[in-house]
């Protein structure tokens, strides 16, 4: 039997492809067929081209595996940035008082899991000062925006509680393990914080003892 040669077993597969029976066939199954093909040429190319066509296949399978491992990488930053999107939020799915979010946070310190106690106690600084309508309770709020609007009703605090939602959010997001001297720092400012009066409440109390000394 005479061999055949790569053009005619070409033509005869395309000939094939042609038929009814492939009409349906699902889009993946082609593309990944085709797919095989072609690095089936570039082998074909590797190994009897010479040494150029070797060359040649070489470098075009190399950029290929990069090509797929950027478009991985791409895709697996994307999924990555969504989810922290996702988990960005203060607060989780269920609402917690104040006073649960510091048991937790107790909890979790005793058994000395302070990553997560810290995250609880920022979380019992939040609810208590939307409790106390310090803060409005918005949904989905971050530890930024909630030190930023906190920094507002209490400046005197705000220093502090830029630093407490760096740190929640370095224990959160950045990989960053929670201390006992964290949780500790997040502890004093949670109580201090329970004591505080607002900064107008503050203003109108020394403005009330001025005119009571006035008269």
């Amino acid at each position: 039997m005479t061999p055949i040669g790569r053009d005619e077993a070409a033509r005869r597969a395309a000939d094939e492809l042609l038929k009814p029976a492939y009409e349906q066939e699902p889009l993946l199954d082609r593309i990944w067929r085709h797919v095989q093909q072609f690095l089936g040429d570039l082998m074909d190319a590797a190994t009897g081209g010479g040494t150029a066509g070797g060359v040649i296949a070489a470098v075009v399978i190399t950029l290929l595996v990069l090509t797929v491992i950027v478009l991985v990488g791409w895709q697996l930053r994307r999924t990555s940035r969504r989810n922290a999107g996702a988990a960005a939020a203060l607060f989780g799915e269920r609402a917690m008082s104040a006073a649960e979010h510091r048991q937790a946070a107790a909890d979790l310190a005793a058994q000395g899991r302070y990553t997560e106690a810290v995250q609880e106690r920022l979380r019992a600084i939040a609810r208590d000062l939307e409790e106390r309508a310090l803060v409005d309770g918005l949904p989905g709020r971050t530890a930024d925006e909630l030190s930023a609007e906190a920094g507002l009703a209490l400046p005197a605090f705000a220093g502090e509680l830029a630093a407490a939602a760096r740190s929640f959010d370095d224990v959160t997001y950045g990989g960053v393990p929670g201390t006992r001297a964290a949780y500790d720092a997040m502890t004093s400012l949670d109580e201090r914080l329970r004591a505080a009066r607002p900064a107008a409440l503050t203003g109108e109390a020394a403005a009330a003892g001025a005119q009571g000394g006035a008269a």
